[in-house]
């Protein structure tokens, strides 16, 4: 489930005038206090809909409609703020857990592409890229990270960019542990020009109008932290991780908008099957992995598997009460591409078209290291 839930968006009731918000990647916490200025007369701002069969149109028939958009989809009035989320959980580490700055060792550039849902008139579109790579003098990794996040096709934009640091102790001669700490820097903004009011709608002829109640504000910027922490082995893994500690305010008009703490846990393991490669290691390994994430009233559960056989990686999660994923990915020492899907399992399978999600990673010399380095055992994508 990434932003709103399926399951939530089928059990609840539908109200246009409220439930456009969500599906169309607006907030609907951003815009309550707008909203509370039009809903105080919740008859006289209900939007209708009619179909008049003996035309091959729809037509909009309006009782003072307050607050719309030009298009409507359905959605959930009850949505809270959650982060965008991708597919690709560890093609995209830092994203992740800032604690994963650096564990590659040396010089690593990741970029991650993800539509979702885009056969809808309000599609998501994140993009990000990041640099990291372990550095000496500061006993750990050293990371940048750009998000950009469009929805609503570009209504909501969301852009941040964060820089990141990750302590690395060895433990004992097979376990060790990184604590990462993450400041970050958000500006979210809503392009009014893409709303439709309701002065702009005519009962007969449709949106033909110029409207003069366009709200003040619409764009916001605060600083936001985060840490993380990793426990590894040769073997296995597992991390911690908390998103938004200050819940800064992200509201785009007026009043606070707490932006909820995201909490993540997520652990896996990579278990060779035989000694057959080339020098000895294991050619083939599965990769079982676990991830939980709670964002307010956000609760979700990732179960998967990967196998790795050479330079081919395939890999199958379940997002509980939401979709199925399938990925597949190639991968050299110094290059990386995955793609994965995901397939909705609620009755909107047909509606939204999945989604799509790309990885590309490039990994770049260094010098060798004197003492050994362990690298964390986590996949690949």
């Amino acid at each position: 489930m990434n932003r709103f839930s399926t399951e939530r968006i089928e059990s609840t009731t539908f109200d246009p005038c409220v439930s456009v918000l969500a599906m169309n990647g607006i907030n609907w916490r951003l815009l309550q206090p707008l909203w509370n200025r039009y809903a105080t007369d919740p008859y006289n701002w209900r939007l209708q809909l009619s179909l008049d069969r003996n035309e091959s149109m729809m037509k909009w028939t309006v009782r003072r409609a307050g607050l719309v958009f030009a298009w409507v989809v359905l959605g959930s009035a009850s949505a809270l703020a959650q982060d965008p989320q991708f597919t690709q959980f560890y093609a995209n580490p830092l994203y992740l857990n800032p604690a994963f700055a650096g564990t590659a060792r040396c010089p690593r550039v990741v970029l991650n592409y993800r539509n979702q849902w885009p056969a809808l008139t309000g599609t998501f579109v994140t993009t990000s890229a990041s640099y990291d790579q372990h550095v000496d003098g500061v006993m750990g990794g050293l990371g940048l990270l750009v998000t950009n996040d469009q929805a609503g096709k570009g209504t909501l934009s969301t852009s941040t960019v964060s820089g990141i640091y990750s302590y690395q102790q060895a433990i004992s001669r097979k376990f060790s542990m990184k604590v990462g700490f993450q400041a970050t820097y958000f500006q979210k903004s809503l392009d009014w020009s893409k709303l439709t009011f309701g002065d702009q709608i005519d009962p007969r002829r449709g949106f033909i109008y110029n409207t003069n109640d366009v709200p003040r504000g619409g764009k916001v910027g605060n600083a936001d932290f985060s840490a993380g922490v990793l426990g590894y082995s040769d073997i296995f893994f597992v991390g911690f991780a908390v998103h938004h500690l200050t819940q800064p305010n992200e509201s785009l008009i007026v009043g606070d908008s707490k932006l909820p703490m995201k909490v993540t846990g997520h652990a896996g393991a990579s278990i060779p099957l035989g000694m057959n490669g080339r020098y000895g290691e294991a050619r083939t390994r599965i990769s079982p992995n676990v991830l939980y994430q709670s964002q307010a009233a956000f609760k979700q559960l990732n179960l998967g598997l990967y196998v790795d056989h050479g330079p081919i990686t395939a890999g199958v999660w379940y997002r509980t009460r939401d979709s199925f994923i399938a990925l597949i990915g190639f991968h050299t020492d110094k290059f990386k591409f995955g793609y994965s899907y995901d397939l909705t399992t609620s009755k909107l399978t047909t509606q939204t078209a999945g989604s799509h999600e790309i990885s590309v990673q490039l990994q770049f010399n260094c010098k060798p290291k004197r003492r050994r380095f362990r690298v964390v055992a986590c996949p690949t994508f």
